[in-house]
């Protein structure tokens, strides 16, 4: 693993990325701003806060289907998968857990309430216009959850032009699956409006090898997965008070097969709903409001097709943010947010909804032309456990040097963050306790940044200690498992970046070493992989555009007390474009080219060498 990396880097310094591109073939800057980072509109390199872009660019060119395969080898990102499309996908963000993530779309909360994670195996690709990802300690500004970091996903918007925009795809691969989409955009005077829909579906292959014991899974068949989904936004822009009005929904249905002997299929609805109203209440002070409904239910099925459970979660969100320009350098934001978490189940749970409120505020300050400061502060009361008060600073230093645009910053960031404890392990029968306290972090971080015209690099440190971890434990002599906060994590770390466009090369490097350790038991958290490289190379040729996109990853552990090694692997992705006139082009890619058998989890079986050709057309 370790030769890979090294030779990555090497390569890297002579052919890297630009990564986002106005075409396939023709490369821009990156984005400048992020939204995510502070809840409002900042320039990237006023930032200290780690993050990462995809615009929809970005997506097509890398010709992705879903969230988890745009997530894998991201920095500071690892990704576990039980299988194909639609299987349970795990994301874990700097080591910490898969629930330590705060998942946003379109600014409203999604997620399941009883679990804690979030379902971005069914979260529609083709319906995301950009994914933005923070890593580090956001519940200053977020709350609940936000330890490991923050993922929000933008659904497109109409284009800002009077002609209507048509995107229209469709293919079909290996595995029998297929893709289809389809979307309207456009603008009407000062009324923006967007209608898509999409469909997902594979018949898979058989996602789990066969274990032996009482509880053992023998299902050699194929576990299918199909997803259909629609996407509608429409807003108007007054000139008076310079008022935005938008409304938002995004919903996604379908159905996901897998092994097991009590169920094996999950039909599933995630939803999102929406609006807000932006205005300018005064010259230096703007006022949003945002309302949302995000919906993630899921009925089980055995696999005799009998009804078996439903685990329905309702999320209620509303927000105020209040944006003041104090001067030209400086810059306040205070808003508060109310969010209501219901479940309606056939398990019947001792409590079935909770409210959590928080009140913020934040400071973006410049100091001498080009040094930034970014405070934040925040107090949030829960129903369940009671208050928690989180703070974040960062301070970057933008150096420039030469006769050209070169610059050096350094950075750093510390700040705590929490996570509230799920209705699984508060009220689930026989298991939940009720005396459960939020599971609290303290993070610091520090790094450098180079931009030298034709290479931008990065490297950071992190060192983040987590407390009131919750561990189930099992009483020897009831063989009664509950809840409780006894667990403890160290999590350490080294992410390094690099890209750059040289003679007509474009690639992108990013390197994440990770040493996540349980403080109890001495041992490493399990699934995490302590090493991971992301490589992606592409270049451009008349009308044709080659790329392809390389993940390595060291070994990991499946089990707590580090029994089970899931062994590391590397697998090369292969992709073209063939673009047969200005509207019209032909994708085609070939996945795990290598045909490397490998896994992520213990007995879960991935994709082998696998193709998907798709037609694109856009007016």
């Amino acid at each position: 693993m370790q030769k890979i990396i090294a030779s990555s880097l090497l390569l890297a310094g002579f052919n890297t990325p630009a990564f986002s591109q106005d075409t396939l073939s023709t490369p821009i800057e990156l984005p400048d701003t992020l939204v995510t980072a502070t809840r409002s509109e900042t320039a990237r390199n006023q930032l200290a806060t780690a993050s990462t872009v995809y615009t929809r660019k970005d997506i097509d060119r890398l010709q992705v289907k879903t969230v988890p395969e745009l997530l894998r080898g991201s920095a500071g990102v690892d990704v576990t998968q039980t299988g194909g499309y639609g299987k349970n996908s795990s994301v874990f963000m700097r080591g910490t857990n898969s629930d330590h993530i705060l998942v946003l779309i379109d600014g409203v909360k999604v997620g399941s309430a009883t679990t804690g994670t979030s379902p971005f195996e069914f979260i529609p690709l083709d319906q995301v216009e950009r994914v933005e990802i923070t890593r580090g300690p956001n519940s200053s500004l977020y709350g609940s959850e936000a330890i490991g970091g923050v993922i929000q996903i933008f659904t497109r918007k109409g284009e800002q032009n009077e002609k209507p925009s048509v995107v229209i795809d469709a293919g079909g691969g290996s595995y029998d699956t297929y893709r289809v989409s389809g979307t309207v955009s456009g603008k009407v005077n000062n009324t923006w409006y967007t209608v898509g829909s999409s469909g997902l579906g594979s018949q898979g292959f058989n996602v789990q090898q066969p274990t032996t014991g009482k509880f053992g899974v023998n299902q050699p068949d194929r576990d299918g997965y199909n997803n259909a989904a629609v996407n509608a936004r429409v807003g108007h822009h007054f000139d008076t008070h310079n008022t935005d009005i938008e409304a938002f929904f995004t919903r996604a249905q379908g159905e996901n097969e897998y092994d097991g002997n009590t169920v094996n299929k999950t039909d599933f609805i995630e939803q999102v709903a929406g609006t807000s109203l932006a205005t300018d209440i005064m010259d230096n002070w703007r006022s949003t409001v945002r309302l949302g409904q995000s919906l993630d239910w899921g009925d089980q099925f055995t696999p005799k097709g009998a009804f078996s459970s439903r685990f329905n979660t309702t999320r209620w969100n509303a927000s105020w943010l209040n944006q003041f320009q104090i001067t030209d350098a400086h810059q306040v934001l205070v808003g508060s947010d109310y969010r209501l978490d219901e479940v309606s189940s056939d398990t019947q749970y001792n409590e079935s909804s909770r409210y959590d409120v928080g009140v913020f505020t934040e400071l973006h300050s410049r100091f001498w032309d080009d040094h930034f400061l970014n405070a934040s502060i925040r107090w949030d009361k829960n129903q369940a456990f009671g208050n928690v008060v989180t703070g974040s600073i960062g301070w970057r230093d933008n150096w420039h040097f030469g006769k050209g645009n070169d610059s050096i910053s350094t950075f750093a960031n510390f700040g705590n963050a929490f996570k509230a404890p799920t209705f699984n392990q508060l009220y689930y029968p026989n298991f939940g306790n009720p005396h459960l306290q939020a599971e609290t972090s303290k993070s610091v971080e520090v790094g450098l940044a180079g931009d030298h015209g034709f290479v931008q690099w990065e490297l950071r440190a992190y060192h983040t200690d987590i407390d009131n971890l919750i561990t189930t434990v099992t009483n020897p002599k009831t063989f009664i498992s509950t809840a409780e906060n006894i667990g403890k994590a160290q999590l350490d770390g080294l992410e390094a970046e690099m890209s750059t466009q040289l003679f007509g090369w474009n690639s992108k490097l990013n390197m994440s070493l990770l040493s996540p350790k349980n403080r109890v038991t001495n041992l490493r958290l399990p699934r995490r992989a302590d090493q991971t490289l992301g490589f992606d190379l592409s270049r451009s040729f008349g009308d044709f555009d080659v790329g392809t996109f390389v993940v390595a990853q060291d070994y990991r552990f499946d089990d707590a007390a580090n029994n089970t090694r899931v062994g590391g692997y590397v697998t090369v992705d292969l992709r073209t474009a063939y673009h047969l006139n200005k509207n019209w082009r032909l994708d085609v890619k070939l996945n795990n080219a290598l045909d490397n058998k490998y896994q992520t989890v213990s007995g879960y079986n991935t994709a082998e060498r696998n193709f998907f050709v798709s037609v694109h057309f856009n007016n």
